[in-house]
């Protein structure tokens, strides 16, 4: 009995839910009816029959309001029903006020010509920066890398002794150790012989030096320059007071010399040492090299390789043949002038040759300052004439017809490469600057040549009359000879 009040209480919320269901199916439907009759009339009053004019249009009621909130009237005009407020409506701006343009976006408002200014400026910051970092590495390390760069030069040299030894039926093993032996042999004979002929020959030069010096103050005393001896004796005094004030800076120069030396010779070494495995294991160690390189490019790098090594090996050998000629023609002229110490002179040409463009004016500085000192100004400027000529020779026959365009390299970047390598690395670095600026050259030509036949390779294959336009069209020689 306790629970019949919960059952009857249950039972009314149930029929008063089904009420409130039943009462918004019925105003549902009243409302799609009344809809249904407007559409009807505004047909009707769209298209009113002949002779009818439209019935006027009935004014829009306020919306009533209850409880602060606007109700419209319901389809059936029976109750209000409750609709959303109005939105606020912003006021039209006074006709005095300026007229204010919206901000461009800020990248737009830059001109293009600054934009890419910009992004390429930032871009060779990048590269100067790692630049920097690099000629500090290598200034760190020169003796390793000129070393190494000097093994590879005496590598391109000797290189083709070893492959005519291995046609001939020898091992690599011994092929390499007779090419190895005898190359380093014959570079330290030219050394010595050049160190025995400047001893051998040092007194008799000092005596003719100090003629000669004599001479010139003879003539100073009676040329067109009016200079006293007392004047000269003040320069020579001079001279001797500035060696005696600078005996300090001497005595360091000359323990530097002696640290240069220790370096020059571990050099050698290390030169000699990468030398012999290179010429034994040149193609294991590129084949090595060629797996650290990314999957992407190591194709393009395997074609560069083999063409920046004929590069060098031209080089090389175009250099070596040029120097020769240059160090016999001029040796020969300074024998038959009589001037002393030739064959040590024509050993300095052959070396200084493989500077370009200025070991020739130093060497031929150098000659002819012997030749004036010891022989005379007649002797002197044969001596000119000789140097002078052999160079013009070398610029226009043998360096074209024997290096060719393997190597061609502009004049202004040979001189711009000697002098960098000279700033970074002394004299060294001016003899490997211009082989080195040869083989990037050869490289980077080829890489250029890949990527423009790599993406015609990515690009999708003609068809129809475009393939027929893109297709290479046959000379018309050889179109006749293929009618004939």
């Amino acid at each position: 009995m306790s629970r019949l009040p919960q059952w009857v209480g249950g039972a009314g919320a149930g029929l008063t839910r089904l009420a409130q269901r039943l009462e918004e199916q019925r105003r549902r439907a009243e409302a799609a009816e009344a809809a249904a009759a407007d559409q009807d009339d505004l047909r009707r009053a769209e298209d009113p029959p002949d002779g009818l004019a439209p019935p006027p249009a009935r004014a829009a009621e306020p919306p009533a309001v209850v409880d602060g909130v606007p109700h419209a009237a319901s389809p059936d005009g029976s109750r209000p029903v409750a609709t959303a407020p109005p939105p606020e409506s912003v006021p039209a701006p006074p006709a005095y006020a300026p007229a204010v343009a919206a901000r461009p976006d800020p990248v737009a408002a830059v001109p293009w010509g600054v934009r890419v200014a910009a992004e390429a400026g930032w871009r060779l910051l990048v590269l100067a920066g790692t630049l920097w970092v690099l000629a500090k590495v290598i200034t760190t390390i020169q003796l390793v890398v000129l070393s190494f760069i000097a093994a590879l030069l005496i590598t391109a040299m000797l290189q083709p002794t070893v492959a005519w030894l291995r046609h001939r039926g020898l091992a690599r093993g011994l092929a390499t150790a007779l090419t190895f032996i005898g190359g380093f042999v014959v570079m330290g004979l030219v050394g010595w012989f050049v160190v025995w002929q400047v001893q051998d020959n040092i007194d008799s030069v000092a005596g003719q030096i100090q003629k000669g010096i004599a001479e010139l103050k003879g003539w100073l005393l009676k040329g067109p320059f009016h200079v006293t001896e007392s004047q000269i004796n003040q320069i020579a005094k001079n001279l001797q007071d500035a060696v005696g004030h600078n005996t300090e800076a001497i005595t360091s120069a000359g323990l530097e010399g002696v640290t240069v030396v220790i370096e020059v010779f571990t050099g050698i070494l290390l030169s000699m040492f990468t030398t012999l495995f290179l010429l034994y294991d040149g193609r294991r160690i590129w084949t090595w090299l060629l797996k650290l390189m990314p999957g992407a490019a190591r194709e393009g790098v395997a074609g560069a390789g083999p063409r920046a090594w004929r590069t060098l090996t031209a080089y090389v050998r175009g250099t070596v043949i040029v120097a020769l000629i240059d160090a016999i023609v001029i040796g020969i002229g300074l024998w038959i002038l009589d001037v002393p110490l030739a064959l040590p002179l024509a050993v300095f040409i052959f070396l200084f040759a493989f500077i370009p463009l200025v070991g020739a004016v130093v060497s031929g500085a150098l000659a002819c300052v012997v030749s004036l000192v010891t022989q005379g100004v007649f002797t002197a400027l044969i001596v000119l004439a000789i140097v002078l000529a052999v160079n013009q020779i070398e610029g226009h026959v043998l360096q074209p017809f024997i290096l060719g365009r393997a190597v061609r390299v502009h004049p202004l970047a040979v001189i711009l490469s000697v002098a960098s390598g000279s700033l970074i690395a002394g004299i060294g670095g001016a003899v490997v600057a211009v082989p080195l600026v040869a083989v990037t050259n050869t490289v980077v030509s080829y890489l250029r040549k890949y990527s423009k036949e790599q993406a015609l390779r990515m690009m999708p294959t003609p068809h129809g009359a475009t393939a027929l336009s893109a297709a290479p069209q046959q000379p018309r020689t050889e179109v006749a000879e293929a009618g004939s």
